[in-house]
Order: structure tokens, then C-alpha cells, then sequence
């Protein structure tokens, strides 16, 4: 339960992306591709440790919220068995994060593997001060922006560097989708929650906006998102159709919506695994869009 296996199909979504525009330009590594998922499961679900040993020291988690009754909250662990926990976490995301650089730049002594190395760190306490101490970002409205920067910008520029040892800032588009769609999850998850986590003095954005506008908000990162991908297929020259398989998705993307504005509080709570299995298949349909078949 702590682990939330459901939120992990999302964390993939930016290193896959990110691999197979690699992979479209005839630089995918296998080892740096499977030491990356590793890696970013491993903070996936040290995150989700943290989040809930932040929100239980909080009075956050409590009988009021809606979504699932979480371990701490429940009674089945402690908040030392979580901690524990968060450590080993912490140590797979190293351990798999070290492997990960030597396989991409065969070494500790490239500038390069320094650079994935810093960002790696920064990962880990972004995804442990998210709701842990006094100054927790998340509940000071900027969850999303660390969200877009690590599941988007982070995720797939990072995978593609690592397999290519280059940056492209012509993947930035796809980067910035593949970040909105994961601040959708956020954003759902919290207008969930809205209105205990107002009680709580926890200052998400749909706390800041209310329920109505932080639907609207929803409705704009997705055509957000989809206009960045539109936007990136339309700038590239002669991939021709295929540049547009993601396109496949937006039924499900347009499904989701309208469910969201049909519902609220707990009722949202299913629309969580829809929008991160769908935003898993964005990532592999834009990929997929660049392999040269």
C-alpha cells in the first residue's frame, strides 16, 4: 500500500520517452535504460514513503481524507518501519543511479556522469522534502513545478543524455508533455483532496484555486501537453504519419476529462490509474513515432 504501485506506470513514462528518442537517432543502450527504470522506481517509491510519513506527522492523513486508507493510517506499520523503509529506497536509487553512469559513460571520470550524479541527488531530496519538514514544498503550492521538473524535463532529457551523453533542446517539447500530464495526476489527486487538505493548512493548487478552476486548470495542461507534442510533430521534417501516433491516446486523454468534471472528492480516485497508464502510452506512441522502422 505504502508503495502505491499504481503511480509507478507514470514515473517510466518520462525515461521511456526519453530512451526511444534516443533510440530513433541509433543510440538506445540496454543496460542504461534498465539501470534508469530502476533508478527512477526506486525514487518513485521512496517519494511515496516519504509523502506518507510527512502527511501522517502532519494530522494530513486522517479520517476525513478520501483516498486510500495508507499504511501508517491504517495501523499495519509505524512511521520507523516507513523510515527504514525510505532508506532502502534511498539506497537502491544510489546504488542503481552509480551502476547507471557507469554503464552510460563507462566511468566516474566524466564531466557527464558528475552531472547525471548531481541531478540524481537532487532527485532524492526532492522527492523526500515534498511533505517532510517544516518547509515542505508540497504544501506550499509548488508540488507542481517539481512535478513537471522531474517527471518531465528531468526524466526525459536525463534518459536521453544518459543514452547519448548530449542534450537536445528540441526535445523539450515532449519533455514539457510528458511534465504536464504528470502534474495531472497531481492536480487530481489533490482536488481528491481538497477540501481536508484545506482544513489541514496543506496549500495545494486546487486549494489556492478552488474545485472549479482547478478543473479548468486540469483541462489546460492537457491541451498543453497536446499542443507541446502537436507542436514538436509539426517542427519535424519527414517522419511523416507517424509523427503523430500519439494522437491514438486523446480519446482516452478526452475520456478522462470529461470523467473529472463529472466528479468529485473520492469519486476521482479511479481517474488516478486511468491518467498514468495513459500518459505510459503518450510516452510509447511518441517514442515510437521516431524509430526508424
Amino acid at each position: 500500500m505504502s508503495a502505491r504501485v499504481r503511480t509507478l506506470p507514470l514515473s517510466v513514462a518520462g525515461v521511456l520517452l526519453g530512451s526511444l528518442l534516443a533510440a530513433g537517432e541509433g543510440d538506445f543502450k540496454r543496460g542504461v535504460f534498465a539501470w534508469a527504470v530502476v533508478t527512477t522506481l526506486a525514487l518513485q517509491v521512496l517519494a511515496n514513503f516519504a509523502n506518507e510519513v510527512g502527511d501522517m506527522k502532519k494530522g494530513t492523513d486522517n479520517a476525513q481524507r478520501l483516498g486510500p486508507v495508507r499504511s501508517l493510517q491504517g495501523g499495519a506499520l509505524e512511521a520507523r518501519d516507513l523510515v527504514r523503509a525510505m532508506a532502502v529506497a534511498g539506497g537502491v536509487a544510489v546504488v542503481a543511479g552509480c551502476l547507471l553512469v557507469c554503464e552510460a559513460f563507462a566511468g566516474w571520470l566524466d564531466v557527464r556522469g558528475a552531472i547525471l550524479l548531481l541531478t540524481g541527488g537532487a532527485a532524492i531530496v526532492a522527492a523526500v522534502k515534498y511533505t517532510v519538514g517544516r518547509r515542505a514544498y508540497g504544501y506550499r503550492g509548488l508540488g507542481d513545478l517539481f512535478v513537471m521538473i522531474f517527471f518531465g524535463w528531468v526524466s526525459v532529457l536525463g534518459s536521453y543524455f544518459a543514452m547519448t551523453g548530449t542534450m537536445a533542446a528540441r526535445y523539450l517539447l515532449p519533455a514539457t508533455a510528458i511534465g504536464a500530464f504528470s502534474v495531472m495526476v497531481l492536480n487530481l489527486n489533490n482536488m481528491r483532496d481538497i477540501q481536508n487538505d484545506a482544513a489541514c493548512g496543506k496549500r495545494t493548487l486546487p486549494v489556492m484555486l478552488g474545485a472549479r478552476r482547478a478543473k479548468l486548470y486540469h483541462l489546460g495542461l492537457l491541451l498543453a501537453g497536446v499542443g507541446c507534442l502537436l507542436a514538436w510533430s509539426l517542427s519535424r521534417q519527414g517522419g511523416g504519419w507517424r509523427d503523430y501516433l500519439f494522437l491514438l491516446a486523446l480519446p482516452l486523454l478526452c475520456y478522462h476529462v470529461r470523467e473529472v468534471f463529472r466528479r468529485d472528492g473520492r469519486e476521482l480516485d479511479g481517474q488516478l490509474r486511468v491518467l498514468s497508464l495513459t500518459t505510459l502510452l503518450v510516452a510509447l506512441l511518441t517514442g515510437a513515432g521516431v524509430l526508424p522502422f
